[in-house]
Parts: C-alpha cells; structure tokens; sequence
C-alpha cells in the first residue's frame, strides 16, 4: 500500500493528466506488434492495442489508438505504462490485482502504482468496462502471445 492516502483529488488528477496527455495513444509505425481491437456497446469506446515482445519474451513496448471516453484513455495509457518491461507471469498478477480491485476483492496495491487512480470504479458499475477495455486486451493479447 502506498504511505500516503490517495485523495480523490489525487485520482482525478492521474486520470485527467493520462486523458488530456496520453504517453501511449499511439500506431506504432514498425511490424512486430501484437495487436487487438476492442469496442463497447455502452461507450464510445473503439480502440486498437499493441503489445511488441522482446525475445525474451517481455514486453518491450506496449501502445493503444482509437476513440475513448476519459477513464479508458487514462486506464489504457496507465497500463500501457505499467506493463513495458514485464514478463509474462509479471503482467498477468498485475492485470489480475487490477480486476480484483475492479471488483472490490482484495488485492495487491503495491503493484498497481497509477492504476490505484481506478480504486473506486467499481462504485459506478457501468464504468468498470471503461476502465478495463484495454486492460483486458492486453490480457488477450499476452494469452494469444503465450500460444505461440
């Protein structure tokens, strides 16, 4: 758990910063890129994700593109972050600790850093897609990438 208490203002702050600033909102310009379109029926959220692999199977880099409401760009953007540098096993426990949290089951905050921002989504129950889109392509990305 963090030492200091993440205010809602806090939140607001990491959610708007990753919405007006995405790092990640991107097409990658090289092959090499995993990639999944995910959309919403309840949203006007329709974006791509990317995923490229080093060979030793981390993640190298890791990008998204398309259309989103503000709690999808930031928690698109946020995982896109976070999971450069991963292993598999790595990224799965971490896309697992942020569904736990989604969900309010416990969970493991010390590595959700950001994605902490997300902590009180699951008290708007028709956001929690929002703020999961890209992180369950990516989840589907690392499983179609585990097959190969």
């Amino acid at each position: 758990m963090p030492t200091f208490e993440l205010t809602p203002a806090m939140m607001r702050e990491i959610i708007m910063d990753h919405y007006s600033s995405p790092r990640h909102k991107l097409t990658p310009e090289n092959d090499g890129y995993a990639s999944l379109h995910s959309s919403s029926v309840n949203c006007i959220d329709d974006i791509d994700v990317y995923l490229k692999f080093g060979d030793d199977g981390k993640v190298v880099d890791a990008c998204w593109n398309g259309t989103a409401c503000a709690i999808s760009t930031a928690s698109s953007d946020i995982i896109c972050d976070l999971i450069i540098g991963m292993d598999e096993k790595q990224a799965h426990y971490l896309i697992d600790q942020y569904h736990k949290m989604m969900h309010e089951e416990p969970y493991d905050a010390s590595v959700l850093e950001e994605a902490l921002a997300f902590m009180n989504t699951s008290k708007q129950a028709a956001r929690i897609h929002c703020a999961t889109i890209g992180w369950d392509a990516i989840e589907e990305i690392l499983k179609e990438h585990h097959h190969e």
